[in-house]
C-alpha cells in the first residue's frame, strides 16, 4: 500500500472516530438505556398450550347448592372515567363499556370505593390479605432493576420547570432484586383461606407480589398460576398490533426498551402467549372455568390492561373510530378489549349454568396515570396514580351474585381493597385466619341490603412513605411530609377536593392527625425501601406545561 493511500485511510478513520465520538456523546442516554435494559434478557420459548387440572367430569352436587364460585377481575391503572358506568367515558363519552356497565347494573355498585394505594403492588397486597401496610410492611411498588436510574436520567432536563426527580442509587443497589421484593409467605392470602373450604384456586395475569420462592402465586395459595412474566401486550412488531409511544414519559421509554412478550405457567419456563394479552388471559380463564365447572373455584384474573406500554390490536383500534390523538385512540382500544373480556367471562358462566351462584367482583388497582397525558381519565376528580388524591385512589368496585344480590343495588358507605379479602372469604364460608389482625370489613351484608359497613371511627387509611391519609366519615386529610403540607377536604360538600380547609379548620386537622398517629402506632417498617421521589402535578398531566405555582404532591417509590 502506498503512503498517500495509507494517509487517506488514516484521515477517514480519524474522521469516523470523531463522528462516532460525537454520536456517542449525543446518544449517551440511548446507550445507557440500551445497556441497562438489555442486560440478562431472559430466553422466551414458543407458545406452550396450558393444561388446566381437570375437575370432576360430572357434578356431584348441583351448582346452586355448592359454595359460590368466585371470580375477581382486576384492571390495571383504570381511571374512574374510563368506563361509562359513571356517566362519562373516554373521548368525551364516545367509547362505551357495555359489558362492564352491565356487570355493575346487575349487582351492587359501591359508589365510594377506593384502591388500597396510589400504585399497584400495595393495593394487590391489601386485596389478598385484607391488611394495611402498617401490619405487613408491604408499602411500595417494586420496580424492575435499573428502572429508577433510567427514569431519573430521562426526567432530568425534561421536567419543564418541575422539581427534579430524586434517585438514591446506593439504596437501589443494596435493595433485594425486583423478583425478590415479594409479599412474605407468612402473610395469609384470600386464596389460602378459600382452599380451607375446598376451593380450587387459580391466578391468571399480573401478580407483582414477588416472582420467586415463598412470594410466588403458587406459594401463596394458588393451585395454578398463568403468570404475566413480562410487560408487552403483543410483540412490538406483531402484524396485528398498533403501538403508541409516549415521548414525554421516562417510564414509557424504559418499558419499551426492557419489556418482552412472555408468560409462565406454574413457575415453568417462559413462553410466548398465544395472542394479545387481554384476549389470551380471557381464553385461558374460559378454559379454567370449563375445567372446574363441577366444583367450587376461585379465579383471580388480573389484567395488565390498560397499563402502558400502550398497545392495541388493529381490530380494536379500527373499531373505536377516529378518536384523536393517537395515544387516546390506542388507549380506548385497550379499554374495549378489557370490556370484551368481562363480557366473555359472563357469557361463559351462562353457558356453563353457573351464573346464579357465581360471584364476580370488578375493580382497578389504582386510578388512571397522569404520565399517559390523557387529561380526562379520572374526571371529575383531582390527581392521578402516584397520588392519594381522589383521582389516584377512587376506583370502580362492584359485585354481582344473582342468587343473593339484587340488581341495581347501590352502597354509599366508603369501602376499600382491604375489604375484599374478608368479604369473599365470608361469602365462601371460610373462617378468617386465627391470630391474624384483619383490617378489612365484610361488604356483603351491605351489598345484600342487610346493614351498613362499620369500622372504628368510620376511618380508612392510606400511606406511602412520608404520605399519610385518613378518611373519617366525610372528612379527608392528606399529609405530605416532604413538603410539610396538609390538605383537608369535606368530601360531602367538595367531592372533587377543590377547597383546602386545613388552615381554616385546624381543629379538624388535629383530630384527624390523632387518628393517623393511632393507626401508625407500632407501624411495621417498610419491607423494601423506596429509591425514587417524584413531584406529581395534581391538576395537570405530565405532558402539560408546568407553571410556577402549580400544586404538586411528592411520591416516593
Amino acid at each position: 500500500m502506498d503512503m498517500k493511500r495509507w494517509q487517506k485511510i488514516t484521515v477517514a478513520v480519524s474522521a469516523l472516530v470523531v463522528v462516532a465520538g460525537g454520536l456517542v456523546y449525543l446518544n449517551r442516554k440511548a446507550l445507557i438505556l440500551y445497556a441497562v435494559t438489555h442486560a440478562e434478557r431472559p430466553e422466551i420459548g414458543p407458545n406452550v398450550p396450558v393444561v388446566w387440572a381437570q375437575g370432576p367430569v360430572t357434578a356431584r352436587i348441583p351448582a346452586a347448592q355448592r359454595p359460590p364460585n368466585i371470580i375477581f377481575i382486576l384492571a390495571d391503572d383504570l381511571g374512574i372515567n374510563d368506563i361509562s358506568t359513571f356517566g362519562g367515558g373516554l373521548a368525551g363519552g364516545r367509547l362505551k363499556t357495555p359489558n362492564i356497565d352491565s356487570l355493575a347494573a346487575q349487582g351492587a355498585l359501591f359508589d365510594q370505593a377506593y384502591a388500597g394505594n396510589g400504585t399497584c403492588a400495595p393495593s394487590r397486597a391489601m386485596l389478598m390479605t385484607g391488611r394495611y401496610p402498617t401490619r405487613t410492611g408491604y408499602e411500595f411498588t417494586p420496580t424492575p432493576d435499573g428502572m429508577g436510574r433510567i427514569v431519573k436520567m430521562f426526567a432530568d432536563g425534561a421536567q419543564g420547570g418541575r422539581p427534579p426527580v430524586a434517585y438514591n442509587r446506593d439504596v437501589a443497589e443494596s435493595a433485594p432484586s425486583y423478583a425478590d421484593q415479594g409479599l412474605p409467605g407468612s402473610e395469609i392470602t384470600l386464596a389460602e383461606v378459600l382452599k380451607t373450604r375446598g376451593y380450587r384456586t387459580a391466578h391468571i395475569g399480573k401478580w407483582h407480589l414477588g416472582d420467586r420462592g415463598e412470594s410466588s402465586p403458587n406459594a401463596q395459595g394458588f393451585d395454578e398460576s398463568l403468570l404475566m412474566a413480562n410487560g408487552l401486550h403483543l410483540p412490538e412488531n406483531a402484524p396485528n398490533v398498533v403501538n403508541a409511544k409516549l415521548a414525554s414519559d421516562p417510564i414509557d421509554k424504559f418499558l419499551w426498551a426492557r419489556m418482552q412478550f412472555a408468560a409462565a405457567f406454574n413457575g415453568g419456563k417462559l413462553f410466548e402467549p398465544a395472542g394479545y394479552l387481554a384476549d389470551y388471559w380471557t381464553d385461558e380463564s374460559i378454559k379454567y372455568i370449563e375445567a372446574n365447572k363441577n366444583r367450587p373455584f376461585f379465579l383471580y384474573l388480573a389484567h395488565w390492561g390498560i397499563h402502558t406500554p400502550l398497545q392495541a390490536t388493529k381490530a380494536d383500534f379500527d373499531a373505536v373510530g377516529d378518536i384523536s390523538p393517537h395515544r387516546l385512540r390506542v388507549y380506548a382500544a385497550m379499554t374495549r378489549a378489557l370490556d370484551r373480556s368481562v363480557g366473555r367471562i359472563v357469557e361463559k358462566l351462562k353457558q356453563a349454568g353457573l351464573s346464579d351462584n357465581t360471584i364476580i367482583v370488578f375493580s382497578s388497582d389504582n386510578g388512571g396515570a397522569g404520565y399517559i397525558d390523557i387529561p380526562d381519565v379520572n374526571k371529575p376528580y383531582r390527581g392521578w396514580k402516584l397520588t392519594l388524591f381522589e383521582g389516584g385512589i377512587k376506583v370502580p368496585m362492584f359485585v354481582k351474585w344473582p342468587a343473593r344480590i339484587k340488581p341495581g343495588t347501590h352502597v354509599n358507605t366508603p369501602v376499600a381493597h382491604i375489604d375484599v379479602m374478608p368479604t369473599l372469604a365470608g361469602a365462601g364460608g371460610a373462617a378468617l385466619p386465627e391470630g391474624v389482625e384483619i383490617d378489612g370489613r365484610d361488604m356483603m351484608p351491605a351489598a345484600m341490603g342487610k346493614g351498613r359497613i362499620t369500622r372504628p371511627n368510620d376511618a380508612l387509611f392510606w400511606q406511602s412513605g412520608y404520605n399519610q391519609v385518613v378518611r373519617a366519615g366525610d372528612w379527608k386529610l392528606l399529609v405530605d411530609g416532604k413538603q410539610n403540607k396538609n390538605w383537608l377536604f369535606n368530601l360531602k360538600t367538595d367531592p372533587t377536593e377543590r377547597t383546602n380547609l386545613a388552615v381554616a379548620n385546624a381543629s379538624k386537622v388535629a383530630e384527624l392527625k390523632a387518628l393517623l398517629a393511632t393507626h401508625h402506632k407500632g407501624r411495621k417498617p417498610a419491607l423494601y425501601p423506596y429509591t425514587l421521589e417524584s413531584a406529581i402535578t395534581i391538576d395537570k398531566t405530565a405532558g402539560e406545561p408546568f407553571v410556577k405555582g402549580d400544586e404538586v404532591a411528592w411520591w416516593p417509590n
